[in-house]
């Protein structure tokens, strides 16, 4: 595997553009198929340069590729969003933000937000309609806390003249908790308006302290809850004591304000369990349908809540809740395992291919499995629907990190036919076209992406 740490001058010179250093920002090239050729496009953020000390790692970057009819990508051009990149990962380079949606764009394709977790800001872009190339609106946004990793945005007519949307970020943990390590970290969430320019505004009076570290964040539907989920629920080191992998806020789209508190809170596992079921560490998840609320789980706290050891991880899972009227979960289905012995421990990221389909991938493993869903039912359909180069079947070896080409955030594309997956630990995209529950390599993509500590995609 290599180890080429790429500047953001390196990447633009990958793909034949000029390297602007006094702005950090790319804004020309079409890529030779030229802009009417591609049917959207798929971004990638590079999280930094690559891997380096610290969890500061150099200047942010997206990678804009246009998708072609069949699938395949054609570079257009590389975009600073003028903040750095993060790791708060323990170093191997996977996976640096622990988190799902790093990387997101609002639903009529308009915007794309990205999070830079090494300089506490977040980023808008403006889409061109045409060339799929971005353009940065205003200017980074402070995020008031450490880490931002996952951001989210609702549409709505409701809020003030000139807006067109509701934008929440959550952020890893507050400097009080930063020393502390992951299992004692609790983080923060807070909002802004999306202007209709594409501009970011804070929201007055709107971050709400959280009692655990945070790993994504979704608005549902309908934009009347807010749901975040978490990676060390119940983790005995946790000052607040709490166990929940998911909680719910209550949205005004009005005011852009959350409820002062969680309205309520879930988990699939407790600690102390008699199972001896290791707790969930909720990552991706998405809202669905009437409510729903899909949750993919790694399993790596020990069930006494004890810092997870590599050895000691168990076949990841997926759980689904329905949020009620009042704001709470009702639990469907939990724990629905992703691997058996030891194959799919690192169950962290889904998307829905349709209304019946899902996939989960497999960071370790360096695979994705599909699932059934059913009014919230679900059932695994295949463990290894696509797969690359992973650890393999029950080895937790020390050196399972270099021997994978690490499988993070994937999506996929508006029209439902191709899931872009990001190889965390390989600088690669990986293109398969969706037929019903199975899915077929088209091509991977490599050459324009840091090789590791890469987090965040997007398809449309």
């Amino acid at each position: 595997m290599k180890k080429i740490l790429l500047s953001a001058c390196a990447l633009a010179a990958t793909l034949a553009v000029s390297c602007d250093d006094d702005d950090n920002t790319q804004n020309s090239g079409n890529g030779d198929n030229g802009a009417s050729n591609f049917v959207g496009a798929v971004y990638a953020m590079t999280n930094g340069q690559g891997q380096i000390a610290g969890n500061e790692q150099g200047p942010n970057n997206i990678v804009a590729y246009g998708r072609n009819a069949d699938g395949r990508l054609t570079p257009i051009d590389v975009f600073g969003t003028g903040g750095n990149g993060g790791d708060y990962d323990g170093g191997e380079g996977l996976d640096p933000l622990i988190s799902a949606y790093a990387l997101t764009k609002t639903r009529d394709n308009q915007q794309l937000l990205a999070v830079n977790a090494g300089s506490n800001t977040i980023t808008a872009f403006n889409i061109n309609q045409e060339t799929y190339a971005l353009e940065a609106a205003g200017t980074p946004q402070s995020t008031g806390a450490i880490g931002p990793n996952s951001i989210d945005v609702f549409l709505t007519t409701s809020g003030p003249e000139g807006t067109k949307g509701i934008v929440y970020v959550s952020n890893i943990t507050r400097s009080e908790f930063l020393a502390q390590g992951e299992p004692a970290q609790q983080g923060t969430v807070t909002g802004y308006w999306l202007t209709n320019a594409g501009e970011l505004l804070p929201i007055a009076g709107s971050t709400r302290d959280l009692a655990n570290r945070p790993s994504a964040l979704q608005f549902s539907p309908n934009g009347e809850w807010l749901l975040i989920a978490s990676i060390n629920s119940g983790a005995a080191a946790l000052a607040s004591g709490s166990e929940d992998e998911l909680v719910v806020y209550s949205l005004d789209s009005s005011t852009g304000l959350l409820s002062t508190n969680q309205l309520s809170g879930a988990t699939s596992t407790l600690r102390g369990n008699t199972e001896g079921r290791n707790l969930p560490s909720a990552i991706g998840f998405q809202i669905v349908g009437d409510n729903y609320v899909v949750v993919t789980e790694a399993r790596e706290f020990q069930p006494d809540g004890t810092p997870p050891a590599f050895p000691a991880l168990q076949d990841g899972s997926v759980s689904t809740w329905q949020i009620q009227a009042d704001g709470s979960l009702t639990p469907i289905n939990l724990d629905v395992a992703s691997g058996e012995n030891n194959t799919g421990r690192t169950a962290c990221w889904l998307d829905f291919s349709d209304d019946n389909t899902f996939f989960v991938s497999n960071a370790i493993e360096a695979g994705l499995a599909s699932y059934s869903f059913n009014n919230g039912q679900i059932e695994l359909l295949d463990q290894v629907a696509a797969s690359g180069t992973g650890t393999g079947g029950a080895d937790n070896g020390p050196d399972a990190f270099a021997r994978t080409e690490g499988w993070i955030d994937m999506w996929i594309s508006d029209d439902g036919q191709f899931l872009y997956q990001l190889y965390g630990l390989d600088g690669t995209i990986g293109v398969y076209r969706i037929n019903g529950t199975s899915l077929q390599l088209i091509e991977e993509r490599s050459g324009n992406l840091p090789d590791n500590n890469t987090q965040g995609i997007v398809a449309i």
